[in-house]
């Protein structure tokens, strides 16, 4: 089955429709050629940043949408010879971690002598890649997922002291290696459809930056108040950490008295139906 040809279970249709799911995650490196074409430049205006912006999430587009793709035609199934899940890493490195980076260091966006903090988050990124665990079976990011582009947008966008821009670098390249639970909006459950939601009306208000990029009083506002989504994201995933290491604590404890674990609670229970990101 896996001697790197298709299943004869499926016909070429099947075939054609899983190679067609592969390529479409592949445009994803299009729009990162078209990044780097606008970083490249002598000079990197405004306009040309607004245009990587625009690539950047033209490829989180993409990336939010194959995997859906991807089961609805099991393309696991219909190709077990070609790893879609290593070729879209490969494209998410690029788009979400080294070509946001890059454009951090082009547009100046630290303080001077500090561009080679760059690196922390450049090798942190490159170890949640290789993680084997980077995705629990319960389905979240475990780590801070190197969103690097939400990073790059808003220190371009929002106006900060130099201070504020290394730290963030600094603590959330760090936060890649602390075991937390961050959510993965494209698996299954209640709270990921309330994140698809709120990530739509967050999309369309980044798609409003880039519309009125020109125009600096409102570019501000609007981007403060896309923050709200960030916050909701971080937030949300720092609580479901905390609730995870609790119950940890609380079971390493048990387990060293000695005494018999205690029945789950029915609030508990109901908390982590709510979470679940299984399919229904």
């Amino acid at each position: 089955m896996r001697n790197g040809h298709s299943s004869g279970r499926y016909g070429p249709l099947r075939q054609a429709l899983a190679w067609s799911v592969h390529f479409y995650t592949a445009t994803g490196l299009i729009a990162a050629a078209g990044m780097a074409f606008w970083l490249v430049r002598p000079v990197v205006t405004a306009e040309d940043v607004r245009w990587t912006f625009v690539l950047m999430l033209v490829a989180t587009l993409i990336d939010a949408t194959d995997g859906m793709l991807a089961r609805w035609v099991r393309v696991k199934d219909v190709l077990p010879g070609f790893d879609g899940r290593r070729l879209d890493d490969i494209v998410d490195f690029l788009t979400y971690t080294v070509l946001p980076l890059f454009l951090i260091w082009r547009t100046a966006l630290l303080p001077a002598g500090w561009e080679p903090v760059l690196l922390l988050p450049l090798i942190a990124s490159a170890y949640g890649f290789s993680q084997v665990a980077a995705k629990t079976p319960e389905g979240f990011f475990l780590g801070f997922p190197s969103y690097w582009n939400l990073v790059a947008f808003y220190l371009y966008v929002l106006p900060m002291p130099a201070w504020l821009r290394v730290g963030l670098v600094i603590v959330l390249a760090v936060l890649t290696f602390v075991p937390s639970l961050y959510l993965y909006p494209t698996q299954h459950g209640r709270l990921n459809r309330v994140t698809n939601i709120l990530g739509f009306v967050w999309a369309l208000l980044l798609g409003a930056i880039l519309i009125w990029w020109n125009s600096q009083p409102l570019l501000t506002w609007l981007a403060l108040a896309s923050l709200v989504f960030p916050v909701y994201y971080l937030t949300a995933s720092w609580l479901i950490t905390r609730g995870a290491w609790t119950r940890g604590a609380q079971r390493r404890a048990e387990e060293r008295s000695g005494a018999p674990p205690r029945p789950r609670l029915r609030a508990l229970r109901g908390v982590r139906q709510f979470l679940s990101k299984r399919r229904r």
